[in-house]
Order: structure tokens, then sequence, then C-alpha cells
């Protein structure tokens, strides 16, 4: 593995050009969760106190290469000022001679942070012209963005073809162990819990852990794909109707595997994502033509429950249901419940399925939440991440 890490470089009044991941939710410009600003914290400390030269860079949000001013990085840098109790400057642009002139005052124990990267279309597509723009202001390159290392981006990839020294931080170097070494070998029961909305994000997990689990709980939209695959009805909720096939297949592979391959028995039904007060819970045979599956229903949660008790590693990504609605978090909240009661190892990745976490406050009492969505599913899987290559991972 050639991978290097922030501790094994010398990066004494060094320019450390780092992309991080402060991709996090806003509402009227206020940071509803700051667990991706505080998982950078230290690596931000480390350099800081070996006195490099920091300049910190990060997508928010999708302005597609446009200035969005409401996905300014500028509510982060103040929260950055607030953990870290230090001067953060903000940049009004990323690359540029202004931008440089900044890097260029910086100060050994200093910080800058760059505006939103994709306010420039040259991130995404991963631009050599903006990649060279960036590798201008840095002497070494550092990612700690394990949720973005999936992506072939200029920040992730095509910057490193520019700078000599590349490096990962504190964050990758715990990601990549726990996600390779609890699962080489993982304590047995083995579980893994897919929820969200399509069968086709989790395709590459449920057929590269198959042979590796005990146990698969399918919950959420991608439960009703499972559910018409077998000739069940579902009312008028979404499903894939081109991976129906495909369910089916995944069924018997589970079976020929001696997994054990547990689909809700019950729902919660509404007309609408937004209503206060559901239609009812409903059997998975008897499901309301007119009503749409928001959320597993009780009965579901206490089979989960149970096939989770005696469980010893767990795998999650993907919430049951619509949690955001109150209305349909019951399903969601307590099989969060029941994964943190567990005595085992509990892994937890994706975007929403670590909001829910923190929506219960269960974060502490989880062994490990990812920082990642597709990258978390696609390392998991086996694939070769952009991101991680581009840091010789793979070597």
């Amino acid at each position: 593995m050639g991978i290097k890490f922030i501790d094994q470089v010398d990066i004494k009044n060094k320019k450390v050009l780092a992309r991080f991941d402060f991709n996090v939710p806003l509402k009227n410009g206020k940071i509803l969760d700051d667990s991706r600003i505080r998982a950078a914290i230290p690596t931000i400390r480390h350099i800081l106190e070996h006195k490099g030269k920091l300049i910190a860079c990060s997508h928010l949000g999708k302005p597609k290469g446009k200035v969005v001013k409401e996905l300014s990085l500028s509510p982060v840098a103040k929260r950055l000022e607030e953990l870290l109790e230090i001067n953060v400057d903000m940049a009004k642009d990323c690359i540029g001679e202004e931008v440089q002139s900044l890097v260029d005052g910086l100060n050994p124990g200093e910080m800058l942070l760059l505006e939103n990267l994709r306010f420039h279309e040259g991130e995404t597509k991963n631009s050599p012209e903006f990649s060279k723009e960036l590798a201008k202001l840095g002497e070494i390159y550092l990612n700690d963005a394990f949720g973005v290392v999936h992506r072939s981006h200029a920040s992730v990839v095509g910057v490193t073809e520019y700078i000599d020294i590349v490096c990962a931080g504190f964050l990758i170097k715990k990601e990549i162990e726990y996600l390779s070494n609890y699962l080489k070998d993982p304590a047995r029961p083995f579980v893994l819990i897919a929820g969200g909305a399509k069968v086709s994000t989790k395709l590459g997990i449920l057929n590269s852990l198959m042979h590796k689990v005990d146990r698969v709980l399918i919950g959420g939209a991608m439960a009703n794909t499972f559910r018409i695959s077998q000739g069940y009805p579902i009312g008028k909720s979404i499903y894939e109707k081109n991976l129906i096939e495909e369910a089916r297949e995944i069924i018997a592979k589970a079976r020929e595997n001696n997994v054990g391959f547990y689909l809700p028995v019950d729902y919660i039904l509404g007309k609408d994502i937004e209503q206060e007060v559901p239609m009812g819970v409903y059997p998975y045979q008897n499901v309301d033509p007119e009503g749409k599956i928001f959320d597993i229903g009780p009965a579901t949660h206490t089979l989960f429950s149970e096939v989770l008790r005696d469980a010893k590693t767990i795998v999650w990504n993907g919430p049951m249901g619509a949690f955001e609605n109150p209305t349909f978090s019951q399903g969601s909240f307590g099989i969060a419940q029941s994964v943190a009661a567990i005595d085992g190892t509990t892994i937890v990745g994706g975007g929403d399925t670590d909001n829910l976490i923190h929506g219960c406050k269960l974060q502490d009492k989880i062994t490990f939440i990812s920082t990642g969505g597709g990258s978390f599913l696609e390392f998991l899987e086996g694939k070769k991440l952009p991101g991680l290559q581009a840091l010789g991972f793979y070597d």
C-alpha cells in the first residue's frame, strides 16, 4: 500500500492544500449538522500545530459551476473558528491571483479556507486547467474527504498530477482501517441492513457481501421492488421496474448462500409524504391500492429487532422510511435504537443514515459512522475509488 498519511510527511513551513468534506446541511445560512466539520478537526489541528500553512478547500451542495450565494462556505469558516478557537480567513474564490496572494501571506500555523470549489465547472469535470490552478496553491496535497473519493473531480484526482507530495488525513486513515479491517474477518452473526429509495444504488453491496453476511434486512422504498418481484401489492409506492428480475436474483442468491433475507411484513401508509396523520398500518399482502409506503410497520420493527438482537457485526446503509417527517420516522428510529443496543461492532454509512443516527443522538453508541455515502458503498463493494487511487492506496 503506497498511501502516505499526514503524520508521515514533513509539513513545517510548507503550504498544505487540503481537501475536506464540508458539505454540511444548511438552512437560512445556519449549519444544521456540523459532524463533517468536526470529523476534520484532528487533521487540521495536526497541520497547524506542526506549523504547516493550511489552505483548506471543499465543495458545498450542487451549484453546477455557478456562484450561488446560499452555497458559500462562509458559515463553515465561522464554525471552524468556533471549534478551533483561532482566526480562519475566507477567500472569495478558490483560484486566481487574489487567492494566491492570500496563500502567499500565510504564516506557519495559519489557515485559509477557499470558497466553494463547485462554483467552477472545472471541479466536477476534472479539468486539467482548473487542477493546475489549484495545484499552484500548495506544496503538499492532502485529502481527508472520504465522502468524495469515489468522484473523479479536480480537487480529488486532477490536482494530484501537479503536486509532487500527496497524502491522506486522519479521517481517511480511520475510514480505511474500519472498513477494511473490521470486515476482513467479521465477528458473527454478521448482518447487513440496506434501506433508502433505490435497489440500483445497493446492488453492488448486496451482491458483493451476499457470500459474507449471515442475514440481510431490507427496508425503505427499495423493499418495494423486492415485494413486487414476489407478486405482492405496493399500492402507489415507488419501485424500480427495470430491476424486478435483479431483485428476484438477489433473493435466490441469498437462498443459495443460506443467508437469512428479511423484507418488511407490514407498512405505515400515507397518500402524501408531508401528511401529519398516516392512513394506517397494513400487512404486506394487503396494501391499500391508493396508499404509498412511507415506513416499516410495528411488526416489521419487532421482527428486524429480533434478527439484530444477537448480531456481532452490523453494516447499515439507508433509512427504513421517510424519517424526515415524524409521521414516518418510527421504523428508522426504532432500528437505530436496536442497532445501538447490540453488543458488537456497528458500522453505519451514508448521509441519510448518518443524519438519522445524529437525530436520535445515538452517535456515541455506534462503533463507527462513515462520512461516505457512495464512497462507503463502493469501498465495501471492492471497487477501486479514484480518490484513493490518486493517493497510492492500491499501489
